[in-house]
């Protein structure tokens, strides 16, 4: 072997072993922040703002801004019964925001929701007034209308290849007449304020005027939330992956027991927390869950993020599509029975207006992406607030509908404008 060899040979094994070396004290970007304490948050904190991750930041910044002005203009807004009106009158628009969510994230539009919304509470209204169905079987009979509903949606869409936008348009004109047509001549039909929404309609939690309910529910939340970190950290130490340390985990935890104890004893002035708020935030934490934690979540965000990607990852993008009309028809069914709640009637109102429009937009509010593969389902929440809080706050001071619409319309477009701008900052910064 030459001398030309033997030097080659020793300069490949140098590199391979300098590269092996190399190798070994790689740590994930995460962990060396969080070994920095808060400057190392606050660096990271300063990377995702100038990425255009802003995530969150800006629906809450502005939902200070909306709460601070209507309190300077009536001292009313922040009152304990104000706060339970509008956590109150949130929950029916924002379970069909829930739905909207999922089909937002697939970067498509469902126009039908307030129609199907609509249609359900007049066939709870027929099966229990007109002939005597169990409240409860009524219930679970309108809401897998409204599922199977949603499916014929998705089928034409995905099967068939009609646009989302004209197949729910459709639908939107569809069930709306079919929904006028069972409620007849009259135009409305009263429900016993009995069963589900009976429930639905109560202002206070666990039983009436007792203010152990606010604060059972706020002690479970802070429970569920230490519990869920404490199993993870051990789960992503076992693994041998970045962490959260116990530090991090105890602050999250201590900062939202603040917020909860004081929440509850706030709505305690009042009469408690509705028990439509309940059910709402519970959904927001089941589909959160099967949003960020199951492999059909991340399915959801594959085929929002491109779809010829997910195809060729395997994923069935057909279902995909038909099941996440279906869950947005689901959802529109029940907040029929919310909206139903709250006056124990179906009416020719019911479900249309501008309901369909604020639902959507406290979803893009909220900080779900138009453009599809970006979002939570905590978007439905925070963009609810702000749109309750307006027009809540504009009602304290007497102005008029017209106004409502124009504020509403003009936080919306912050939002998109917003939605736009941080993903050109994303694409710039390498990740968009």
């Amino acid at each position: 072997m030459s001398d030309t060899s033997k030097t080659v040979k020793k300069d490949v094994a140098a590199a391979v072993e300098d590269a092996s070396s190399a190798a070994v004290p790689m740590v994930d970007p995460r962990l060396l922040v969080r070994e920095e304490g808060f400057k190392g948050y606050l660096t990271e904190f300063k990377r995702k703002v100038r990425g255009g991750e802003l995530g969150s930041l800006p629906v809450i910044i502005g939902l200070i801004i909306i709460w601070t002005i209507f309190q300077t203009q009536s001292s009313q807004f922040l009152t304990a019964g104000n706060l339970a009106n509008i956590g109150f009158f949130l929950a029916a628009t924002g379970m069909l925001a829930i739905g909207l969510v999922f089909v937002l994230l697939l970067g498509e539009i469902d126009l039908s929701v307030g129609s199907v919304s609509g249609l359900a509470s007049a066939l709870f209204a027929i099966f229990v007034t007109n002939h005597g169905m169990n409240p409860w079987l009524a219930l679970v009979l309108t809401i897998v209308t409204g599922v199977l509903i949603g499916s014929l949606h998705g089928w034409f869409f995905a099967k068939i290849g009609v646009p989302a936008f004209v197949v729910t348009l459709a639908g939107f004109l569809g069930w709306n007449g079919l929904m006028l047509q069972l409620l007849g001549a009259s135009g409305s039909l009263s429900i016993p304020d009995d069963g589900p929404l009976h429930i639905l309609g109560q202002r206070s939690f666990f039983l009436d005027q007792d203010i152990a309910g606010a604060y059972l529910l706020a002690g479970l939340g802070t429970g569920a939330m230490l519990a869920g970190s404490l199993i993870e950290q051990r789960r992503r130490r076992t693994a041998g992956v970045p962490f959260r340390p116990t530090s991090e985990i105890a602050l999250r935890v201590g900062a939202l027991a603040i917020i909860s104890f004081v929440a509850a004893y706030v709505l305690n002035q009042a009469n408690g927390v509705p028990n439509a708020l309940v059910i709402f935030l519970a959904a927001l934490v089941i589909i959160d869950f099967v949003l960020r934690r199951t492999a059909y979540g991340r399915k959801i965000f594959a085929v929002g993020g491109g779809i010829e990607a997910a195809r060729r990852a395997g994923i069935n993008v057909a279902f995909v599509r038909i099941s996440v009309f279906a869950i947005s028809g689901g959802f529109a069914a029940l907040g029929g029975l919310f909206f139903a709640a709250q006056t124990y009637t179906a009416s020719l109102g019911a479900g249309g207006g501008n309901y369909l429009m604020l639902a959507i937009a406290a979803a893009v509010i909220g900080g779900t992406s138009l453009f599809g593969g970006r979002g939570s389902v905590w978007s439905a929440l925070l963009g609810m607030l702000v749109i309750q809080s307006i027009q809540t706050g504009l009602d304290l001071l007497n102005m008029n509908t017209a106004l409502q619409y124009m504020i509403t319309a003009a936080v919306l477009l912050a939002a998109v404008v917003i939605d736009s701008v941080s993903r050109k900052s994303q694409k710039a910064a390498g990740r968009g």
